[in-house]
């Protein structure tokens, strides 16, 4: 008989990603899971119609969904979540706070990735490149990239992963912007499957 620790390694588990832009994160972690036998991304979906990242998860033959305000607050994507078996939700860049029946559903098994140090320049409104320009309009010496757990607020879950970069001088929003994608195309992949062969 197999041990409960050999039978938990081998079940498949199922990971959604969340993503509201172009999708180059949620591609990373795509790309990262196809390599493992244990865990795959067996959903993406977008509150964006046009978002390309529908498109980058079909061409790497990953099911995809666009949904609605009405789909997000009437159970539709909670079903379509148990449809699909998953087991974890991935934030890649998506802009809506999370439903409290999410939360309730998934406890401690969404997790986001911000692009600074939380808690700094973190909260509504706080993504993209105007995250970066307030990093250096405040003079700031390092800036960097933040996994945190998904709440009732934006930006405030308990922190799992922090990972820094320096800012040099003359630094400009697109430099540091760069400098944060590469960590976090390096971490939040590592960070999750971490996260996700724990439960």
């Amino acid at each position: 008989m197999k041990g409960v620790n050999e039978y938990k390694a081998l079940k498949m588990k199922h990971i959604c990603i969340f993503a509201s832009g172009s999708g180059t994160n949620a591609q990373n972690i795509i790309e990262y899971f196809k390599k493992t036998n244990n865990i795959e991304i067996s959903l993406v979906l977008s509150n964006k119609r046009e978002a390309y990242v529908l498109q980058r998860a079909q061409l790497l033959g990953v099911s995809n969904r666009f949904f609605s305000r009405e789909d997000f607050n009437n159970y539709t994507v909670l079903k379509l979540l148990e449809e699909y078996k998953i087991d974890f939700i991935v934030l890649a860049g998506f802009l809506w706070l999370i439903p409290k029946e999410f939360l309730r559903a998934y406890t401690n098994r969404i997790v986001n990735i911000h692009p600074a140090l939380l808690p700094k320049y973190g909260g509504k409104g706080m993504y993209g490149a105007r995250v970066h320009e307030t990093v250096l309009e405040n003079k700031e010496k390092e800036s960097g990239i933040s996994v945190h757990y998904v709440n009732e607020e934006y930006d405030k879950g308990d922190i799992i992963f922090q990972a820094r970069c320096k800012i040099e001088q003359g630094e400009t929003a697109d430099s540091l912007a760069n400098k944060v994608h590469k960590l976090e195309y390096e971490h939040y992949p590592r960070v999750i499957k971490k996260l996700v062969d724990s439960i």
